[in-house]
C-alpha cells in the first residue's frame, strides 16, 4: 500500500494555517489516523483532499476541515465517554478514540454495510476503544448513559430530545441543525435544566434519518 505520510502532514499543517486546527491534542490525533484507511479503495488517492468523499449508500465521509473543526469543538477529555450519531466509515470515531484514550467511544449507524465497514476500518488501524452498533440514532443509545460528548454528523430539523435526555449535566454535544441543503452546526451545553445552544456557522451534511429526524 502506498504510504501517505507525507500527504496527511501537509493537510494537517494547512488545517493549522487556516485556524480549524489548534490544538497539540487534536492536531497529534490527525496526524496519527490514517484517512486513507477509511474511504473506499478506489478514493485512497484523494484521501487528503479536503472535501468529503462518498462511502457508500448515498452517505459521505465528512472533509477534514469539519472533522477538525467538531474535534476542537467537542473538547474531548482523556476519560471521555462519547456517543457519535452516524459512524459513517468510522473516521471521526478513531480520532475521538485517539483522544480519549482511557474513554469510550459508542458510534452509532443506521445503514448495515457501513456498520461492517467501520469496523472493519477501525480493527485494521488497532482501534479498540470503539463499539459500532446498528442502531436509529435519533434514539440515542440509553444502555451506556448519559455521556460527557455527543457528536452528531448527520444534519437534524432540530436537536433531538432524546439526546439531550441522554447527555451529562456538565456535558457538550455538537449537532449540525437545519434544512437538507443548509445547516448550522449547534454546540448544545447542559447545565442542570439550563440548555445553552452556541452557533458554529454554517454547514452541510447528509439528513438525519430516523424516529426523529427527517421522516
Amino acid at each position: 500500500m502506498m504510504d501517505y505520510s507525507s500527504e496527511r502532514k501537509a493537510l494537517v499543517s494547512s488545517l493549522v494555517d487556516e485556524g480549524y486546527l489548534k490544538s497539540k491534542n487534536v492536531i497529534d490525533a490527525m496526524l496519527n489516523v490514517p484517512r486513507e484507511l477509511f474511504v473506499p479503495e478506489s478514493l485512497m488517492m484523494s484521501a487528503y483532499d479536503d472535501c468529503p468523499l462518498p462511502i457508500g449508500d448515498g452517505q459521505t465521509i465528512s472533509a477534514p476541515h469539519m472533522v477538525a473543526l467538531m474535534t476542537e469543538s467537542l473538547k474531548v477529555e482523556e476519560d471521555s465517554v462519547i456517543l457519535e450519531v452516524g459512524a459513517g466509515s468510522g473516521y471521526q470515531a478513531a480520532v475521538l478514540a485517539f483522544l480519549a484514550r482511557t474513554g469510550f467511544i459508542y458510534s452509532l449507524e443506521r445503514v448495515p454495510s457501513l456498520v461492517e465497514f467501520a469496523r472493519k476500518n477501525l480493527a485494521s488501524c488497532g482501534v479498540k476503544n470503539v463499539e459500532v452498533i446498528h442502531s436509529d440514532g435519533t434514539l440515542g443509545y440509553e444502555r451506556h448513559a448519559p455521556y460527557n460528548r455527543i457528536i452528531v454528523t448527520a444534519a437534524a430539523p432540530r436537536v433531538p430530545k432524546a439526546l439531550i435526555a441522554q447527555l451529562k449535566d456538565g456535558g457538550l454535544m455538537l449537532v449540525p441543525v437545519g434544512n437538507r441543503f443548509l445547516q448550522n452546526l449547534v454546540e448544545v451545553r447542559k447545565n442542570g435544566d439550563e440548555i445553552k445552544e452556541t452557533s458554529h456557522g454554517g454547514c452541510v451534511f447528509v439528513p438525519l434519518i430516523g424516529h426523529d429526524g427527517w421522516n
